[in-house]
């Protein structure tokens, strides 16, 4: 039995990219309680890799009124399912114009996992083709450059780059390239 129960559950607001929704819970103990939670569909973040550059995009994060580089990485649109490797590929095209000859599933990430149901993968994508990026409408401030290995290290560290995402897929990349049989 989960120590949480869901009692009763209302949508709050709905857009094509989330819902909030307020669920009435109770404890394990008894208790009741409420719990707002954000659900938005499964992302795929891609680290694109061409020997030691790799490719980020930076865009405008309203929320936080910045520009900040990332990785790429979506949804897909109207909250659609789609399956990760798919999702992966096609954010990859769409930000960066780059088709990958080989996808690797690094593994999962829990986005904010007290506020959130997302979830999102980690690809590596390797073999790259270039081509035009095919950007969606809130997109087009995006751009995407190549950085050395050793430059987005610094960016991390600089705090150049943020996006909790992407440093926790980079922290993936290494544990995949220290541990890979």
């Amino acid at each position: 039995m989960d120590p949480i129960q869901r009692v009763a559950s209302r949508e709050v607001y709905r857009n094509n990219w989330m819902t909030v929704r307020e669920d009435e819970i109770r404890r394990a103990d008894g208790s009741a309680g409420v719990y707002g939670v954000i659900d938005k569909p499964a992302y795929a973040l891609v680290i694109a890799q061409d020997g030691e550059r790799f490719r980020l995009v930076e865009q405008f994060r309203y929320p936080l009124g910045e520009r900040r580089w990332e990785f790429p990485q979506g949804t897909a649109p109207d909250r659609a399912d789609v399956p990760p490797a798919e999702l992966a590929a096609r954010e990859l095209r769409e930000e960066t114009g780059l088709r990958a000859g080989s996808m690797v599933e690094l593994g999962r990430l829990d986005v904010a996992a007290g506020m959130s149901s997302q979830r999102g993968w980690v690809f590596l994508a390797t073999d790259l083709t270039e081509g035009e990026p095919e950007r969606e409408h809130e997109e087009q401030d995006m751009r995407s450059a190549w950085f050395a290995r050793e430059d987005v290290e610094k960016m991390i560290l600089a705090g150049e780059i943020t996006d909790a995402q992407s440093i926790a897929a980079w922290a993936r990349l290494m544990l995949f390239e220290r541990l890979r049989p």
